[in-house]
C-alpha cells in the first residue's frame, strides 16, 4: 500500500494536516534533540522528509522502513543517506544501537505495537530515548466530533485529488479512530520497559508526542 504512495506522499501529508505536518516535525526534532555523532534510529522514515532535522543536527541517522517503494524514492532524493529495510517488529540492528530512535506517523500501521516498543527498546542503548508522533485523540470533545467528521468524510476526497492510491487514506483515517489513547499509549510504552513516561499534546491532541528513557545499567 505505502509503495503505491510514495511519490506524493510528503506532499499528500501537508495537505492533508492542514499544513501542520511541518510543525509536527519541528516538535519532534526539539523533543529527540539529536547532537552531533550521536546514532539516530528515524524507523518508518518513508522518504527521509522526517529525518532530515537529525542530519542538520550533525548526527547519524538511519533512515528505516518496511516500504521499498518509500525507501526507492528517499534514495533518488537523498542518495548519501543510508536506507535500510527492516520490519518494525524484527529490526535488523544489533541490541544498545543508537543513541535515539524515533517514529512519527507509522506506529500504528506495525501489526504488533508492543514487540515494535520491545524492539525500540533494544536497539537503543541505556540512557538513550524514544520519541513517538502519532495521530492520537483530541482531548475537547466538541473539536473531537469535528476531527472525526474530517477523518471519514473529507479526507478521502481530498486523498483523491492529490494521492497516487486515495483509498490508502481510508485506511488510515480507520487506523487512526482505531488507535489507542495518550494515557493507553503510554502504558504500553512503559510494558516494553521505557522509563520516565511523558507525552503532549499537538494541535489539541490531534497528534501527541510520546518520550520514554532506557534504564541506565548500574555499575
Amino acid at each position: 500500500m505505502f509503495d503505491d504512495v510514495a511519490e506524493k506522499y510528503d506532499l499528500t501529508n501537508d495537505v492533508l494536516s492542514l499544513g501542520q505536518a511541518r510543525l509536527w516535525r519541528k516538535e519532534v526534532a526539539k523533543a529527540v534533540d539529536a547532537r552531533p555523532a550521536q546514532k539516530v534510529l528515524d524507523l518508518a522514515a518513508g522518504t527521509a522528509t522526517s529525518s532530515q532535522p537529525f542530519v542538520q543536527a550533525g548526527a547519524y541517522v538511519v533512515p528505516c522502513d518496511f516500504s521499498l517503494g518509500m525507501l526507492r524514492v528517499g534514495k533518488q532524493r537523498h542518495p548519501w543517506m543510508p536506507f535500510t529495510a527492516g520490519d518494525g517488529t524484527k529490526l535488523p540492528f544489533k541490541d544498545d544501537t543508537f543513541d535515539a530512535v524515533t517514529i512519527s506517523f507509522g506506529l500504528r500501521n506495525i501489526q504488533d505495537t508492543d514487540q515494535a516498543l520491545r524492539e525500540l527498546y533494544r536497539v537503543t542503548k541505556p540512557g538513550g530515548r524514544v520519541v513517538i508522533c502519532e495521530f492520537s485523540h483530541p482531548t475537547a470533545a466538541p473539536f473531537r466530533t469535528v476531527y472525526t467528521e474530517y477523518l471519514m468524510r473529507a479526507l478521502p476526497p481530498v486523498a483523491r485529488a492529490v494521492s497516487s492510491n486515495p483509498d490508502a487514506y481510508v485506511y488510515l483515517a480507520e487506523s487512526i479512530r482505531a488507535w489507542p489513547t495518550q494515557p493507553e499509549l503510554a502504558v504500553r510504552l512503559q510494558g516494553a520497559g521505557w522509563q520516565k513516561v511523558a507525552w503532549r499534546n499537538l494541535t489539541g491532541g490531534i497528534v501527541a508526542l510520546h518520550r520514554g528513557t532506557k534504564q541506565t545499567l548500574d555499575l
